[in-house]
């Protein structure tokens, strides 16, 4: 069944029909005769909505509608009376009723009503996450460079969003989105939902490490009144505010192995349920998740749910580092530059050769974040018309090797004795040894080395690899 809606009507004849109406589109619906039934109904069916008669024998409706905002303040609830009038409408408003309908009920009426509360709700409880971020529509252009693996990313991009206009449903494949940090995952999500058919629709994000293992399941499912000791009022979970729109789990190689199960039943099924809930609520989310470890390690080793990976991977990306990215580096550096000197109200500064010659040496274990970074550094503590290499704050640390090519990268190394190598023979090494490995298979190859399949071609093309290399 759907959401709870509890009827509190001392009319038996209208209470059925109510009933039996709603239940058509879905709701669970249970009817209370007297408002004390309905009172003591609250915690045990734990209804979404309520519809509740202004004249009834006993406790009234005016003294229900006060217990029932003690009870939940947030709970949509619908008066309706034989005897309307304005006074009354403006005394049920104030006291916290959502709308206000008089008899004969005309029925189709009472479930707009009701659906319009729902979406007021859902959409009242996602403004707390769109107040802490931007909310302007992310479009391809702030996926910044133009090197080849940028455009084969875009191009990507430009084809699955394309394929997801075609679809002659609602159920959007769900995105797993790889790369290092700082390398701008979440920038493709954004780019994902807002120049996709779900733009229109909220876009939350939850950063999976950021969160303790227990507080993770009720900030993403939400949880009843009483769930447990803190509960004192129902709390939506991310899940239900992303209603229609997109759900970005980030760094999701951290969520816990229970809570993964509870997600792959969502991508599943397409329902979830609320922490002490009885009932089990359709959703229409899309998720994309993202991560910066070595998933099929995390998987091998039993960290990672292989059904839940394989259900998230309908779709994968596998973000570039900045240190593959060629001129790129120049590019967003100019990017960085003339945003900080806006910011801090200076006249933009120009890079030094030697500056920019430090900036395509250095390796970026940080990526664009680290790039951003560096550069807002300089324009707060530059004082003249360029920037020297001098005022770069690189760090000298180098970038460990991935996770997932421990053997490649072993078999690249040079030994002790062997003559000194620089780091585009150790990359080229590196290379040919996954691509022999692999008997010239660039996917399996590209897999090995933790890269792309379009990176992966980026460097054949770069070293003039062959076969007979």
């Amino acid at each position: 069944m759907g959401r709870a809606i509890l009827v509190i009507e001392d009319e038996a004849v209208l209470g059925k029909n109510i009933r039996i109406y709603l239940e058509r589109s879905a709701y669970d619906v249970r009817v209370a005769e007297t408002a004390e039934e309905g009172l003591a109904l609250l915690d045990v069916f734990k209804p979404d909505a309520v519809v509740l008669d202004f004249n009834l024998p006993g406790i009234t409706g005016l003294e229900a509608l006060a217990r029932l905002k003690a009870f939940d303040r947030h709970l949509p609830v619908i008066m309706i009376t034989g005897h309307g009038s304005v006074e009354l409408a403006v005394e049920a408003m104030k006291a916290g009723a959502r709308d206000f309908l008089t008899k004969p009920v005309a029925l189709a009426k009472l479930k707009l009503l009701i659906d319009k509360a729902f979406h007021e709700t859902q959409r009242d409880s996602a403004l707390d996450y769109y107040q802490q971020r931007e909310a302007d529509a992310a479009d391809l252009t702030s996926l910044f460079g133009e090197s080849p693996p940028m455009r084969a990313l875009k191009q990507t991009l430009r084809q699955l969003l394309e394929a997801e206009s075609q679809l002659q449903d609602a159920d959007a494949p769900a995105v797993l989105v790889l790369g290092e940090t700082g390398t701008g995952k979440e920038l493709v999500a954004r780019a994902l939902h807002y120049n996709g058919p779900r733009r229109d629709r909220p876009f939350v994000e939850l950063n999976c490490a950021s969160i303790p293992a227990q507080l993770l399941e009720s900030e993403l499912f939400g949880y009843e009144r009483g769930a447990f000791t803190d509960a004192r009022e129902r709390k939506l979970g991310l899940v239900e505010t992303a209603e229609g729109g997109t759900l970005f789990l980030d760094e999701i190689g951290d969520m816990d192995l229970g809570l993964q199960a509870k997600l792959l039943k969502l991508l599943e099924e397409k329902t979830v349920r609320r922490i002490g809930s009885l009932r089990d609520q359709r959703v229409n989310v899309r998720i994309v998740a993202a991560t910066h470890r070595p998933i099929d390690a995390l998987v091998g080793e039993g960290r990672f749910r292989a059904d839940l990976y394989f259900r998230l991977c309908v779709f994968q990306i596998t973000l570039p580092p900045l240190r593959d990215r060629g001129d790129d580096i120049l590019s967003l550096a100019h990017h960085f530059i003339a945003i900080h000197s806006g910011r801090y109200g200076k006249r933009e500064p120009s890079l030094s050769a030697a500056a920019e010659a430090l900036l395509l040496r250095h390796r970026w274990p940080g990526n664009v974040r680290e790039l951003r970074n560096v550069l807002e550094q300089a324009v707060l503590l530059n004082t003249g018309p360029v920037i020297e290499a001098s005022q770069l704050s690189l760090t000298t640390t180098a970038v460990p090797p991935s996770p997932t090519m421990p053997d490649v990268m072993e078999t690249s190394r040079p030994r002790a004795d062997a003559p000194a190598q620089t780091l585009e023979d150790i990359e080229r090494r590196a290379l040919l040894d996954a691509l022999k490995r692999t008997g010239w298979n660039v996917s399996r190859a590209a897999r090995l080395l933790g890269v792309s399949r379009d990176t992966l071609r980026y460097r054949i093309e770069k070293w003039g690899l062959s076969m007979g290399a």
